[in-house]
This record gives structure tokens, C-alpha cells and sequence, in this order.
């Protein structure tokens, strides 16, 4: 992350001394997306949940990330789910891509890892979706509230999941138990 925090200090230096060549690695223009990104970054952890971990695969890449969720209650608690976070070129003006990649039994998170969560909606009738004066660590807070306060069974995603805690909570949380240990280890 020091990386890009570097180019961009190195490029607010040489911005009016570019000679007319082609641009060098290290004075590309970078976008308005990886300047928040940044400051954003680093906002984000600071004020990390304790149950959430955040792993930059290329420091120079602030805009893919993954984060562990390891919930310390609820359902959930003692797996480590994992969770792709894409942030895409028209950020903050769209919300960023994310996906569940651990297997998991949940309402509101498909088997396949698609998730309702409402601020990552682009368009949200009710007005708790996307908007600009969000930010990754509303994301971040979001995802680790799926697995206690936002777990919610009345308007689920993996409808199967829901109804099956409807019918029975004690073999809903035997499914999500075996799924931890299967797949959230």
C-alpha cells in the first residue's frame, strides 16, 4: 500500500516537469479512483471490526482486496468466511463487486457467493443503497454485520436458507455448523 501512496506522492511532484516521451511506469496519471482508494485504505485499518482481517494481494492493487469475516457470535460464529472485494474503475459513483468465496449457509449469501446487502445496490428504491459518501470501511462494517444485527430471514437472497430456519432453527443451525466445518475452516 506504501507503494502506491508513494507513486502518487511522486507524481503530484513531476506533474510539471513531463517531458513529451512516452509516460514511465512511475508517471502514469493514476485515477480518481486509486487517490480514494488510499486515503480510504488506510481509514479502513484504522477502524477495522476485530473480527475482520483485510489482505491486499498486490499492495499496488488497492482496488482488489480480500477480507476474512471471523464472526465471534451468532450462527456463524468460529468459521472464516472469505470475501472478494473488486472496486471498479467508476468508483465512487458505483459500488464495489463483491463476492462470498466460502461455501456458506445463509440467507442473505447464495451458495454461490452472490449477496444482498443493500449499500452495495446500485439502485435502491428505499434509499439505503449505493451513494458517493460511502466508503470501503461501510463495506467492510456491512459484510461483518451479515453474520449478526443485518442477518435477516424476512427478505432473504438463498430463499432455501431462510425457510429452512423458518421450519427449524435447530436443524438450520446444524446445516450451518456442518457447513463451517466443511467449507469455513
Amino acid at each position: 500500500m506504501l507503494t502506491l501512496a508513494s507513486k502518487l506522492k511522486r507524481d503530484d511532484g513531476v506533474k510539471g516537469s513531463r517531458a513529451a516521451s512516452a509516460p514511465s511506469d512511475s508517471s502514469r496519471r493514476v485515477s480518481i479512483r486509486d487517490r480514494l482508494l488510499v486515503k480510504e485504505v488506510a481509514e479502513l485499518e484504522a477502524n477495522l471490526p476485530c473480527t475482520c482481517k483485510v489482505n491486499f494481494p498486490d499492495p499496488n492493487k488497492l482496488h482488489y482486496f480480500q477480507l476474512t469475516v471471523s464472526p465471534d457470535e451468532s450462527y456463524y460464529q468460529g468459521g472464516k468466511f472469505l470475501f472478494e472485494v473488486e472496486v471498479p474503475e467508476a468508483y465512487n459513483m458505483v459500488p464495489p463487486k463483491v463476492k462470498c468465496l466460502t461455501r456458506i449457509w445463509h440467507p442473505n449469501i447464495t451458495e454461490t457467493g452472490e449477496i444482498c446487502l443493500s449499500l452495495l445496490r446500485e439502485h435502491s428504491i428505499d434509499g439505503t443503497g449505493w451513494a458517493p459518501t460511502r466508503t470501503l470501511k461501510d463495506v467492510v462494517w456491512g459484510l461483518n454485520s451479515l453474520f449478526t444485527d443485518l442477518l435477516n430471514f424476512d427478505d432473504p437472497l438463498n430463499i432455501e436458507a431462510a425457510e429452512h430456519h423458518l421450519r427449524d432453527k435447530e436443524e438450520y443451525r446444524s446445516k450451518v455448523e456442518d457447513y463451517i466445518k466443511r467449507y469455513a475452516r
